[in-house]
């Protein structure tokens, strides 16, 4: 199938679904069928068939054919490259033995116990987008029966056919003001398709959206910033509203059982000047805790209110049911970008506790009763002051991940700081809507550092110090095995000992990572697979 488009600047292209059917073993396209129980699977076993693995944000696979005693012996089985990214950010998707990759605005199927292409849908990148949007990141596909959904780098949802890769609709999901994008994957939740943006640093009003998986309808949207007469609205005086950032550039958590999506917002606009937005700013740097069915408000919980520091909440919110205090407790959990580690009750929004875990930490002093944070006097000025962490913030939108067996949560961390600096400005359309911004402190040198927290530990089990400039924004995953899969800060995939920290395998791809580790079974056959640069690998026992 191929459609040609004509766009408004004058100029068509043809979009292409490309099969790839060389391969006479590749039959496994026709065995797609992506339904509700194995969307509601937990955890994950021989598919991962969402961003996360599963609804609830912990990046566990049940697969223990890997494990501590044999993982020394772990092999490259294939590599797979794409062709129009150095720097990949995509998770795989697997659904028996089918792989979905993206890069850019390109979406790939492949036999994943080869690396073979089954199919390639292409569309060219967008001219014209700036900041983040204008990288053209893109991080993966969500599935639904026998359809693909992936967001394209200008905010569109594209629906594919998994078998052919054929386009099936394409429906824009703002109004084309070009400081919007998209850089994440969608969620799909019952026969809805869920979605969100980036540009929360650009002048942009951040929401979540749901579109009817069949039809391509929109369901419902949350706008993340209030409008006029709406509660919170008095952060966002005159048309600021319209501005005020909290996009949604990471997926969401689900709990099926409450009916409530979990979803990270971004910081406000302008970053580094709280003039034009007083007060706490909602629903920035929160996560919000939506309806399913109607996208409704439950409750929201904000990290960082008035944030003048771009500490962003899109980190994964991880959905655990676990004695906490002597009480059994339906808990959220999330490392956040401001230096603490957070933990609530998910039913209510309840606070439960916060713990810091960034040693480099001076803009706030502890977190109170409320889970507000006790602020110091610092924030960005004119000539520049010191504020840790720093811009990239404590830990960023690369993949926590927790473990039932060993009851730890795992994430990487990253001891910053940075000079903030303040320079008014005046919002202007197709402009970044910063305010200024960060540059290096002299003598601060950046260490990333994995870390392993029990959930009431005020303290890490274990840490793993990485060697590197901190420049790495890979992400976690744990295993049945008894294992904790990362990409380190030193350009090798690596595996440690789930219970002790101890390095037990790495694999040097030569690659900066900037994505997040994921686990499937063919045949029986246990797999983990990571994008490092402009490549994704695939690992098995011999």
């Amino acid at each position: 199938m191929a459609a040609w488009l004509k766009l408004t600047f004058g100029f068509s292209f043809l979009l292409v679904a490309i099969p790839w059917m060389q391969n006479p073993q590749t039959t496994v396209t026709s065995q797609v069928n992506v339904d509700a129980s194995q969307l509601q699977s937990v955890p994950a076993k021989h598919n991962w068939i969402s961003y996360n693995g599963d609804y609830t944000g912990r990046r566990y696979s049940g697969l223990r054919e890997i494990t501590t005693a044999n993982v020394a012996q772990l092999k490259a089985q294939w590599v797979f490259h794409p062709g129009n990214s150095s720097h990949l950010e995509t998770t795989p998707v697997v659904v028996d033995g089918l792989m979905f990759v993206t890069s850019a605005n390109d979406a790939f199927a492949l036999d994943a116990q080869t690396g073979r292409i089954v199919w390639h849908y292409t569309r060219p990148i967008t001219e014209g987008l700036i900041d983040d949007a204008s990288q053209h990141h893109n991080r993966g596909v969500g599935l639904w029966h026998n359809r693909v959904y992936m967001e394209t780098d200008n905010a569109h949802l594209l629906c594919l056919d998994a078998r052919s890769g054929h386009l099936i609709w394409d429906v824009a999901y703002t109004d084309g003001n070009r400081n919007y994008g998209a850089t994440s994957a969608p969620l799909v939740v019952k026969n809805m398709v869920l979605v969100g943006t980036s540009g929360g640093d650009d002048g942009v009003r951040g929401f979540v959206a749901a579109y009817d998986a069949e039809s391509g309808k929109e369901c419902w949207r949350f706008w993340t910033i209030p409008a006029p007469g709406e509660f919170g609205s008095e952060s966002w005086p005159g048309e600021s509203y319209k501005l005020g950032g909290a996009t949604t550039w990471m997926p969401g958590t689900f709990d099926p059982e409450l009916n409530t999506l979990y979803w990270g917002t971004s910081n406000p606009a302008p970053d580094f000047d709280g003039g034009p937005r007083p007060g706490d700013d909602l629903y920035t740097d929160s996560l919000l805790a939506l309806d399913a069915d109607t996208g409704k408000l439950k409750w929201y919980f904000q990290f960082t209110p008035h944030d003048l520091f771009d500490y962003d909440a899109v980190e994964t919110p991880m959905l655990v049911d676990a004695n906490y205090k002597g009480q059994p407790r339906k808990l959220v959990v999330e490392a956040n970008r401001n230096g603490f580690l957070y933990v609530l009750d998910r039913t209510t929004g309840k606070f439960l506790s916060a713990t810091r875990f960034s040693e480099k930490l001076n803009w706030a002093t502890g977190i109170d009763a409320n889970g507000r944070p006790i602020r110091t006097d610092l924030k960005p000025t004119e000539n520049g002051t010191r504020i840790c962490p720093g811009m990239v913030g404590a830990t960023n939108w690369q993949s926590p991940a927790f473990n039932p067996d060993t009851s730890m949560l795992y994430f990487m961390a990253l001891e910053s700081c940075n000079i903030y600096m303040l320079k008014a400005q005046k919002f202007e359309p197709g402009q970044a809507y910063y305010a200024t911004g960060a540059r290096h402190s002299e003598g601060d040198q950046n260490q990333k550092i994995l870390l392993a927290y029990s959930l009431e530990g005020d303290q890490p089990t274990w840490h793993y110090v990485q060697s590197g400039e901190g420049h790495s924004s890979g992400g976690v995953m744990t295993t049945a095995g008894g294992l904790v899969f990362f990409a380190d800060d030193a350009r090798s995939f690596e595996a440690v000992d789930a219970a002790t920290g101890k390095a037990l395998w790495h694999f040097h791809t030569g690659q900066t990572m900037s994505a997040s580790p994921m686990s499937y079974a063919v045949n029986s056959k246990q797999y983990v697979a990571i994008a490092a640069g402009s490549d994704v690998f695939a690992f098995a026992l011999p």
